[in-house]
């Protein structure tokens, strides 16, 4: 297929804004599926993990492809609950476009926020589609002035509805100033476009107007004819505002009800017309190996092979199925290409196309296209697969530190083998899941984003993995920072096998402002002294970050200057830089007051306004802060700030002091000092 009619998008959403649901009726619409698949009964055909089914929320983002308008697209279903946070975010990095849905009821939640500003990073275009419109409380107009407010965006309605709640039945298409409406007998596949109806023509060439206000802004030949009085054609409309989109001066606004069917085909045509192809986007940007210059790399199929592995899902019979995006180039079947983030030869034994869980067997891969590689061994998520003469990465992904923790251990020692490989291919799907060994208990201990991101890794592992394991309380991820500046020397000589292994290393620590991260500095004259011995001082320094000061958590936010360097020729080993550069760490970082830092999670709690006292009270009782509160229809939201460690079991308290009608989600905030 041309690449010109190939789109690249994601669907991205607050938790129950119906992504979902919105993807299993685009399946349906474009033939892959025969019959609608629905999240209540645990059919979606894109929550195909038990689990998902379960739980009837989506944890992995499964990618499929369909076709509509002879077009193809390659659709990933992305979790909205923020605990699964890096599943959206190292799919925003290979999409060229997306779809942003939004309750028409809840409006811009705050996990549509955080995804927002994530496609913000990644200058991703993108259309709404405002949905739920059936449902009691709906109000289509002012979502658009929440998106005005709340994310600082452009919306401009494509679509109005006709109706809101339970008398809503179709939609107003106000480029070619229609009424459509969708049939019911067959899951709305029939779509009826008639004249707009009497009582509804006043608000139609009110929306119209704004409409071609705002494309005439960006055109000069829509603003000379709209002057004229003369008729704008249909396709200038939308060329100019697929150019808006491209650009992301506008939001393109659809409306429907996926649920009952209404206003999905149209948004498939929002898709085709108004989302771009991997041709016209800005280009992916490329690091050179050798120097560490960023480089823009021209899409081309027949250019030097450039594909991003965004995804790793462990298949127990196929192993570990790579989802990859090409950008540059061509894979193909039965080749070897060069994994240049590990500096190693892999083999493509399959390619595949993924229909959610249904494979599709393919020959090639072309620059633009989205599949996936069977075969590798090595690959994680975020490697860049390319040419060994050609050694460009991709920019890396950044995923936020895990800030739960809990022991797990096997209930026997036959057991131990089987979670060990548990765990590694957990790690090797899931980027903020992590694992490791207490030093001191000697216990397992693996970290997540949050209870439900590890009750779901440790439900996979029972059930899934079958491992018979025990689990132990979750415990919060503190850090440890500093918080007064210090300086000073420190020496390391010793004897191992008759040689003497001498180092020298004046160093400043100071603390810095919160959310920076740590930072390692070396202002001290290295002319002379090998790039060995730098590269020992870095892994020393990086070491003591992660083992920390006083209590044995990893450090944040706190810079390392390394001022002077003894360096003897005849004596000075990398050994000997690395265990002085984590033993001044130690020393000189105890001397600057350490402090414990503790997780501080940025809490929404949505619950009807006679409750809100109460709720009000539960979160200030677990020293948390009331940052805002808003009034919606049907219920009252408050957006707060806690620590972690006080806001375990939070969803007991809720549901009892709210008799089952309140909700909540978490994400994280910052690290605060933690009072002892």
């Amino acid at each position: 297929m041309d690449e010109k009619s190939i789109r690249n998008i994601g669907i991205m959403a607050h938790i129950d804004a119906g992504k979902t649901t919105t993807t299993e009726r685009i399946l349906y619409y474009t033939g892959e599926n025969h019959r609608i698949g629905e999240v209540d009964n645990g059919e979606a055909t894109m929550d195909w993990m038990k689990q998902e089914q379960d739980r009837g929320i989506t944890i992995t983002s499964a990618a499929t492809t369909c076709y509509w308008q002879d077009h193809q697209i390659n659709i990933i279903d992305t979790p909205g609950h923020v605990d699964f946070t890096a599943e959206v975010e190292r799919c925003l990095r290979v999409l060229d476009g997306a779809v942003g849905i939004f309750c028409a009821v809840g409006g811009v939640e705050p996990q549509t926020e955080t995804v927002w500003r994530q496609a913000d990073r990644y200058r991703i275009p993108r259309i709404a589609f405002v949905n739920k419109m059936d449902r009691l409380g709906a109000d289509f107009f002012r979502v658009l002035e929440e998106m005005r407010t709340k994310l600082g965006a452009s919306p401009v309605p494509v679509c109005i509805p006709v109706g809101s709640e339970s008398s809503f039945s179709g939609i107003i298409d106000l480029i070619d100033m229609q009424y459509i409406t969708f049939s019911a007998d067959d899951g709305g596949k029939t779509v009826t476009r008639s004249a707009i109806p009497e009582s509804e023509m006043q608000k139609a060439e009110e929306w119209r107007e704004k409409l071609i206000d705002s494309v005439a802004s960006y055109s000069d030949e829509i603003t000379e004819l709209y002057f004229e009085g003369a008729e704008i054609p249909r396709q200038m409309i939308i060329s100019t505002l697929r150019e808006c989109t491209l650009s992301r001066e506008l939001l393109p606004v659809f409306v429907g009800s996926s649920l009952k069917n209404i206003g999905v085909q149209r948004l498939l045509d929002g898709i085709v017309d108004l989302l771009p192809s991997p041709s016209e986007t800005e280009g992916a940007e490329i690091i050179n190996v050798k120097n560490g210059k960023t480089e823009v790399l021209p899409h081309s199929t027949t250019g030097p092979l450039e594909a991003l592995i965004f995804k790793i899902q462990v298949d127990p019979q196929a192993g570990p199925m790579c989802f990859v995006r090409v950008y540059s180039g061509t894979l193909k079947k039965g080749v070897s290409v060069y994994n240049i983030t590990k500096g190693k030869k892999e083999r493509i034994n399959r390619l595949l196309r993924m229909h959610a869980d249904r494979p599709e067997e393919l020959s090639e891969l072309k620059a633009g296209d989205i599949g996936v590689i069977i075969g590798f061994r090595l690959a994680q998520t975020g490697d860049t697969i390319g040419a060994e003469n050609h050694p460009y990465l991709l920019e890396k992904m950044q995923f936020p530190n895990p800030v739960i923790s809990v022991a797990i251990e096997p209930a026997s020692t036959a057991e131990q083998e089987k979670l060990n490989k548990a765990l590694e291919t957990l790690a090797m799907e899931d980027p903020t899941f992590t694992y490791k060994e207490d030093a001191e208990t000697g216990q397992l201990i693996i970290s997540g984003m949050g209870e439900l991101h590890l009750d779901v890794l440790v439900t996979r592992i029972k059930d899934e993995m079958k491992v018979d394991c025990r689990v132990g309380n979750p415990q919060v991820s503190y850090r440890e920072c500093i918080k007064t500046e210090a300086s000073g020397k420190e020496e390391f000589s010793r004897t191992i096998a008759n040689k003497e292994n001498t180092a020298g290393l004046s160093m400043t620590v100071k603390p810095l402002p919160a959310k920076s991260g740590n930072s390692l500095r070396i202002t001290a004259s290295t002319r002379d002294i090998p790039e060995e011995i730098i590269e020992a001082i870095r892994n020393g320094i990086n070491g003591a970050f992660s083992s920390g000061i006083r209590y044995g958590y990893e450090c944040t936010d706190i810079e390392v200057d390394i001022t002077a360097i003894d360096y003897d020729e005849e004596t000075s080993t990398p050994f000997a830089f690395t265990s002085c550069a984590a033993m001044a760490f130690d020393r000189i970082a105890s001397d600057a007051t350490p402090i414990l830092m503790e997780p501080v999670m940025k809490v929404q709690v949505s619950a009807p306004s006679e409750y809100i006292g109460d709720v009000i009270s539960s979160i200030t009782q677990r020293g948390g802060i009331v940052l805002s509160m808003e009034s919606r229809p049907g219920a009252d939201t408050v957006i707060a700030e806690a620590p972690l460690e006080k806001m375990f079991g939070y969803t007991t308290v809720l549901r009892s002091s709210t008799q089952g009608r309140g909700s909540f989600s978490m994400e994280f905030s910052h690290y605060s000092e933690k009072l002892m």
